[in-house]
C-alpha cells in the first residue's frame, strides 16, 4: 500500500507543476502584450520627434535664406 501514497504524491506534484506552467505562460503572454504596446508607443513618439526636427531644419533653412 505505500505505492498508493507515492502515486498520490506524484499526482499532486504533476498537478502543481501544471498550474505553475499555466501561470507562467499567462504571465509571459501579458509581458509580450505590454512589450508590443511599449514598442509601438516608442516608435510613434520617435516618429513625431523626427518630424519636429525636420520641421525645425526647414524653418532654420528658410530663415537663413531670408536673412541673406
Amino acid at each position: 500500500m505505500p505505492y498508493v501514497w507515492s502515486l498520490v504524491l506524484f499526482g499532486a506534484g504533476v498537478l502543481l507543476l501544471l498550474v505553475l506552467v499555466i501561470r507562467f505562460f499567462l504571465a509571459l503572454r501579458r509581458t509580450r502584450a505590454l512589450q508590443r504596446e511599449v514598442t509601438s508607443q516608442v516608435a510613434n513618439r520617435s516618429g513625431l520627434l523626427r518630424a519636429r526636427v525636420a520641421g525645425l531644419r526647414v524653418a532654420l533653412a528658410e530663415r537663413r535664406n531670408d536673412a541673406t
